[in-house]
């Protein structure tokens, strides 16, 4: 009986131990087949560090492709304290040589953390310094790749593209809108270290990074630097507070140029005021627009059928009194009697004020409405303001009467801009944008297109053809003659406004301003300007802002291609106007054929030889009269 109690118990002990290596060695088989992955992932968290490589940002170019915003490749500063032996050395030689307090790069080299970036005394290092670092050989310091943002262009468009933080983030303009889109995924170098960071004699892992996405943008880099070299001209001659100018295609709302003064460097933005880097002007700034307003008060009295611009009449006696208040036109004396297409062309005040009372304050701020003052426009720009209308329920007569003609609201230049491309394209109120499409960046292969968004039917096709012809003649005619060009379509509007200063009027400082657009019978390019109290000038928007506008049209000709038409209206010059002539073609024609060609003109050469082989100005192009003509001989 005793044995056989033995032998059960030795059967059961068996019968466990048997169990329990079954079950080890089950355990064993499941994680060495079914949980490797898992620990062995476990295992290298535990050992691996990463060295950071960033990734390029992506880059913006312009609607052909030149790039605007791109990346340079820097140089960083990294330790892994663990792997730093003498800490007092290694923090005095690196705040030797990067000329930085040794306290703080002691503090960096003593960090308890398993890799540690050098901010900021060691982001964007140069060569030399990087070269002197690398030089040392000094345990737990790296050098790392860092993609540094560049702008090749300065402050072109500064204020559109935006600048990025020392991250490579974006804080303003395109930059900051698209973020996202631009901000690649950083990759890395994984090397192995044992528990006290010594590193491991194993092989390294090389991830590598994703460059963000390419942003190709509606704006024109030759008409972009046309504008910019025009507006650095501005402020050289007139030394305003400020200039703004902006182009976009009426009949999609791609903004093909914007630029305003004052700007910054993008490359530098810390050494501008914030005032200045972060107002992008021709979407922030709102005034009063003056005259420029008076397209939308013709605009919708024409839509309602209320005057025919060529046989209804209104006489200008210089004011006219509503509601007690007497208000003025421009002229003292009054213009006299005039057709209305006459009141456009004399931008006559008190003409305005006559319409503004045939439509009521009802249907004049339903037009005003329905053309997008009042509210942000949609633009994909940060910053955007509304512009401030008055409330119709306050509004009386005189409140209309000044509305009519530009005076007592505000509005933004993004807003006169699409106002009047919807006036002038037949209709249609387009959103404003400037991100034509998304680029892989690799191929430069399109991901995605941006499709013009618009609303339709604002105003009637005939009012956009009747408007049309009435602001040509503004320019043939009228107080925009100064933006004309012989044998080119071009209809537009000038602006003269009060600034206010301490809620009163000055009667020394204006902003003077122009908004046309080319050709006049089939737009392509609707183009505004606006100057802020230049100096020594006559304060006239037709003196100071149309000249300006002729000069970038002149340039937007060759750039978008413009023909040209002899069916415009003719100017009716006056022995003060500056004619303009086109240069003969001469390239190819002997020296004496070329002199033949281009009587009139004062002729320099450039260059030996009998055969032109270059003009300048080009042929074709537009000059002032009796001007000088480089011509170059080979």
């Amino acid at each position: 009986m005793f044995y056989n109690n033995i032998h059960t118990r030795i059967r059961y002990v068996f019968l466990v131990v048997t169990i329990i290596l079954i079950i080890a060695i089950a355990r064993v088989f499941y994680i060495q087949v079914f949980s490797y992955k898992k620990l062995n992932t476990l295992a290298e968290s535990l050992w691996s560090r990463e060295l950071p490589i960033s990734a390029d940002r992506g880059k913006i170019i312009d609607r052909k492709g030149r790039e605007l915003a791109t990346n340079i490749t820097t140089t960083s500063l990294v330790v892994i304290p663990n792997q730093i032996k003498d800490k007092e050395k290694t923090a005095a030689s690196l705040s030797n040589i990067l000329k930085s307090d040794y306290k703080d790069m002691l503090k960096h080299v003593s960090k308890k953390t398993s890799i540690e970036r050098v901010h900021p005394e060691g982001r964007g290092l140069s060569y030399d310094i990087a070269e002197a670092i690398d030089s040392l050989k000094l345990d737990g310091v790296y050098l790392v790749k860092e993609s540094k943002r560049y702008y090749p262009y300065d402050n072109l468009l500064s204020h559109v593209l935006g600048y990025v933080g020392i991250d490579n983030q974006g804080l303003s303009g395109l930059e900051l809108y698209y973020d996202k889109y631009l901000t690649g995924s950083n990759g890395s170098i994984k090397y192995f270290s044992d528990g006290k960071g010594r590193k491991l004699e194993l092989s390294e892992i090389y991830e590598a990074p994703t460059s963000g996405i390419t942003l190709q943008l509606s704006i024109d880099l030759d008409l972009q630097l046309a504008i910019e070299n025009e507006l650095d001209n501005v402020i050289a001659k007139y030394n305003p507070n400020s200039v703004i100018a902006l182009a976009m295609n009426p009949n999609t709302g791609e903004i093909l140029a914007s630029s305003a003064r004052p700007n910054f460097n993008s490359n530098n933005y810390k050494a501008y005021n914030k005032e200045v880097i972060n107002r992008n002007l021709p979407i922030w700034m709102t005034f009063e627009p003056g005259s420029t307003m008076k397209i939308t008060t013709y605009t919708a009295a024409i839509n309602e059928g209320l005057v025919n611009i060529f046989e209804d009449k209104y006489t200008d006696t210089g004011k006219i009194n509503v509601d007690g208040a007497t208000l003025h036109c421009w002229k003292r004396g009054g213009h006299g009697l005039q057709t209305y297409l006459e009141v456009i062309e004399n931008s006559c005040n008190t003409g305005f004020v006559s319409l503004g009372l045939m439509l009521q304050k009802e249907k004049l701020m339903e037009y005003i409405k329905e053309l997008g003052f009042g509210k942000k426009t949609g633009i994909d720009l940060n910053g955007e303001s509304t512009g401030i209308l008055f409330d119709i329920n306050k509004m009386g007569n005189v409140e209309l009467a000044t509305t009519a003609f530009g005076q007592g609201i505000s509005v933004t230049p993004i807003q006169q801009v699409r106002a009047v491309s919807a006036i002038v394209n037949g209709g249609t109120l387009y959103t404003p944008y400037i991100v034509k499409n998304f680029l892989e960046p690799e191929t430069n292969t399109i991901i995605k297109s941006i499709s013009p968004k618009g609303t339709k039917n604002i105003i009637k096709k005939e009012t956009s053809e009747l408007v049309k012809y009435a602001l040509e003649s503004v320019v043939a005619k009228g107080s925009g003659h100064n933006a004309y060009i012989e044998n080119y379509r071009i209809g537009g509007k000038t602006g003269t406004a009060q600034t206010v200063e301490n809620g009163v009027y000055s009667n020394s400082k204006y902003i003077l301003s122009f908004i046309g657009f080319m050709p006049a019978d089939n737009p392509e390019i609707v183009l505004y300007i606006a100057v802020d109290n230049p100096k020594n000038v006559v304060q006239y928007g037709g003196v100071v802002a149309a000249p300006i506008a002729k000069n970038i049209f002149l340039s937007a000709i060759d750039i978008l291609d413009i023909k040209q038409s002899n069916e415009g209206i003719a100017k009716e010059y006056t022995w003060l106007d500056q004619k303009y002539v086109q240069v003969p073609d001469v390239v190819g024609k002997t020296l004496d054929e070329a002199k033949s060609l281009l009587k009139g003109f004062s002729i320099e050469y450039s260059g030996n030889g009998n055969k032109v082989i270059y003009t300048s100005p080009k042929s074709g192009t537009y000059t002032k009269e009796f001007g000088t003509i480089v011509l170059m001989l080979n």
